[in-house]
């Protein structure tokens, strides 16, 4: 064998090793929840980490009715060179701070995906005026769970346990972060780099004990 060839072979070699490290650094996540449940910096915090890992990333947010209790829908797309938005069909996992926000945007999710919900409810206005009925949450998981893997558990609770309620989207992030094809080391600093300073105990509390919340749930 010339040693041309040899170098032509090791470069091939090379090219494919890469293409299969960036396919496996593509992740597509999409996070719902209800305005003030902090899913925004729950976004926010995975894409600083995933850059300071060198990761490419493009994220969208939509949440027009956020401060008033309304829908909040965010896009992370990780490795990718396509657009912000993820298409219908296309997110690997659905990271969900509500339950009825789990349901409402599954059309996103591919099948078989994953669901990481938590199971506390924010009750809506149509419901609490006696217009709609809240579904149990119960029959919400069961049904989830025909077509996709579910990981449920009650995150504002885990966030009592760390030290505030209001961690629970950082109890989230640590959840998710079984998956992410990002260092778990880049996810603590950047939750330690965009908390409140005196809250930065109690919130990398919530990422670990959220993380290890998720390697239970069989």
């Amino acid at each position: 064998m010339s040693e041309k060839m040899s170098e032509n072979m090791a470069e091939d070699a090379a090219g494919k090793q890469k293409q299969k490290q960036k396919q496996k650094q593509k992740f597509d996540l999409l996070i719902t929840g209800v305005g003030g449940q902090g899913a925004i910096l729950a976004s926010d915090i995975i894409g600083k980490a995933a850059v300071s890992a060198g990761l490419s990333i493009r994220a969208a947010e939509t949440h027009g009715m956020a401060q008033r209790g309304g829908s909040v829908e965010n896009h992370i797309r990780i490795g990718t060179d396509l657009g912000s938005m993820i298409p219908k069909k296309g997110a690997d996992l659905l990271l969900a701070l509500e339950p009825m926000e789990a349901v409402r945007y599954l059309n996103y999710l591919k099948d078989g995906g994953i669901i990481i919900v938590n199971t506390e409810t924010i009750v809506p206005v149509t419901v609490s005026s006696g217009m709609a009925k809240y579904p149990e949450v119960s029959k919400i998981l069961e049904a989830l769970e025909k077509k996709y893997e579910v990981k449920a558990f009650n995150a504002d609770e885990v966030a009592t346990e760390a030290g505030n309620r209001l961690a629970m989207n950082v109890v989230m992030v640590g959840a998710v972060s079984n998956y992410l094809p990002i260092p778990v080391e880049a996810l603590l600093e950047s939750v330690k780099g965009l908390v409140p300073p005196k809250t930065i105990g109690i919130n990398v509390k919530a990422f670990e004990l959220g993380r290890e919340k998720v390697k239970s749930i069989l």
